[in-house]
């Protein structure tokens, strides 16, 4: 098979902010197997960037270009060139299963026997920023039945009081590890009362006690993020929150998500499927297996404005996926 890759830049619309840090722009790298496509996103959290998938990529290059389209051989092979490197994973899995959805002229749902029906809705992420223009995005995306505001910063419960006076959907929460467990124990409270859904990440990722006391004393749903990458990550979490919010860009693509999918159903969690910034590209890949998701943060492609690809839709708040072979991903223009 032959693989290169070509590096692209997100452009953000607006400034992107989290508790832990904010971005404009974003260079992905996507790789090319043959005819299949599939996106790198990397965060500098993980210890990636387009460098480091670029050098993967050489490391994997020789590896590739020996085999036939085999995606359980290839994946253990791609696992024993270096540790981690999740987003580079994710973009050669993404890839060969496009490629496989091409030749079997299967769209990748159909070829991994999911139904493709997207029941969840989609939504949509609000980040850090006045309370004015917090608000303003949320009437902005009016179509959208849920939101997931970005917290873990002083003033944050005050800023949901606020955006309650605007809307009256379904809000989730995202402190992205910015409260302590005293701190967060609290604000959860107050946000129970707000109507709150659901907080996700609360704590930092390595505060395991922390995580302990406020399960004792706090009562909403807790997604665990951070923490949780690949499916060995997630028995040591399992009474310490209700859910895990799964992203390619983390746990190496879809051969493993899938793998975490069926653990976490097995475990009686909850099924997040997550993104980083991303385009349209790893947000359809992953949408492939929307059909098995309890909550869908897959908006990463919304927030660009400078979207190279064209790929999954949006009707009603809801993604939909096409029926074409493979992801059902076109480069625009």
């Amino acid at each position: 098979m032959k693989f290169s890759w070509e590096v692209l830049e997100l452009k953000l619309k607006d400034t992107f902010r989290i508790s832990r840090g904010e971005v404009d722009c974003k260079k992905i790298v996507v790789a090319h197997i043959d005819d299949g496509i599939g996106e790198a996103s990397p965060t500098g959290y993980y210890n990636e960037s387009f460098e480091t998938i670029i050098s993967f990529f050489e490391k994997a290059k020789p590896v590739l270009e020996k085999e036939t389209l085999d995606i359980e051989k290839i994946s253990a092979k791609i696992e024993n060139i270096a540790s981690q490197n999740y987003s580079a994973k994710a973009a050669i899995d993404t890839a060969l299963y496009d490629l496989m959805g091409k030749k079997k002229n299967l769209p990748v749902y159909q070829y991994l026997e999911l139904s493709g029906k997207i029941k969840a809705p989609l939504s949509y992420t609000i980040g850090i920023d006045s309370l004015d223009k917090m608000q303003e995005k949320i009437q902005s995306a009016r179509g959208f039945k849920v939101y997931k505001v970005k917290v873990g910063f002083p003033g944050d419960v005050e800023i949901i009081k606020g955006i309650r006076e605007v809307t009256d959907k379904k809000i989730r929460v995202d402190a992205n590890g910015g409260w302590s467990a005293e701190e967060a124990i609290q604000k959860i409270n107050q946000l129970e009362e707000l109507g709150v859904e659901l907080v996700e990440q609360p704590l930092k990722a390595d505060d395991t006690e922390g995580l302990k006391l406020v399960r004792q004393n706090a009562f909403l749903p807790i997604i665990l993020d951070e923490p949780v990458c690949t499916s060995q990550d997630i028995a040591q979490f399992v009474g310490l929150c209700d859910g895990i919010n799964i992203k390619l860009m983390k746990c190496g693509g879809l051969t493993e998500a899938l793998k975490m999918l069926n653990l976490a159903r097995s475990l009686k969690l909850k099924i997040m499927l997550g993104c980083m910034i991303e385009s349209s590209l790893g947000i359809t890949a992953m949408a492939h297996l929307a059909s098995l998701a309890d909550y869908l943060d897959l908006d990463g492609h919304l927030l660009i404005s400078n979207d190279p690809f064209e790929g999954v839709k949006l009707a009603n708040g809801k993604l939909v996926l096409s029926e074409e072979a493979g992801l059902g991903v076109k480069k625009r223009g």
